[in-house]
């Protein structure tokens, strides 16, 4: 037993990885690409994917929404979780980004199952709500620009069936959260949001140090 989370070495964040992580050939191809890119530090990391593509088998999810693509390693790890018929929609504002993306979905032969949305996320989710997804969601992952977290988290709030569920990235920033002296807009915005969420009674809650620190928001009925 222990009275709080264990701190990860770098020996023991190896281990967790040599005794549970089942990363497809694809996702892994994916990764060591995106480790040459000078901002690789966008992309998730590879427990939190299968993290996440656990919960989306757990929810039997058959629709999802991604606000932040980068090279497509959450969309891809998401969308290779989802049934046959599933669908996922991924919005960035890269196309430079999602074209590594879209080489990978094709790749892995999910490209049927994920529908690109190149433009500001909130102008899509906007769109979305407009044409009638209201409440048809089962599953959103943020992660896209810290101080847009607030406008996208009510929006997915909206388009989520009841007991959907929304996964926030990056809510620890690197541990900066507890730092008395950040004045990074970023941190701050990010800061606001997490009181947010503790006492938001639309949602059952629970923040998972995993990666830089992952939100679980469960829509309530």
């Amino acid at each position: 037993m222990s009275r709080q989370t264990l701190n990860l070495t770098d020996e023991l964040y190896e281990y967790l990885l040599a005794v549970s992580l089942r990363e497809p050939d694809i996702l892994r191809q994916l990764r060591e690409e995106t480790a040459c890119d000078p901002m690789a530090r966008f992309q998730i990391s590879p427990e939190q994917g299968q993290f996440m593509a656990l919960l989306v088998q757990l929810m039997g999810a058959t629709k999802a929404l991604e606000i932040g693509v980068f090279t497509g390693y959450s969309s891809l790890s998401v969308a290779l979780a989802l049934p046959d018929d599933g669908r996922l929609i991924a919005c960035d504002i890269s196309k430079e980004w999602t074209d590594v993306a879209h080489r990978y979905w094709h790749q892995a032969g999910v490209t049927e199952r994920i529908e690109l949305k190149l433009g500001p996320a909130i102008d899509s989710m906007d769109e979305l709500l407009a044409h009638a997804h209201a409440e048809s969601f089962d599953f959103v992952f943020i992660d896209a620009d810290k101080q847009s977290y607030d406008g996208y988290y009510e929006r997915a709030l909206k388009l989520l069936r009841p007991g959907g569920l929304i996964a926030l990235d990056n809510v620890l920033r690197g541990g900066r959260v507890v730092n008395p002296d950040i004045d990074d807009a970023d941190t701050l915005a990010i800061l606001v949001l997490n009181e947010k969420l503790k006492h938001d009674d639309r949602i059952s809650l629970s923040m998972v140090p995993i990666a830089d620190g992952l939100t679980l928001a469960l829509k309530r009925p």
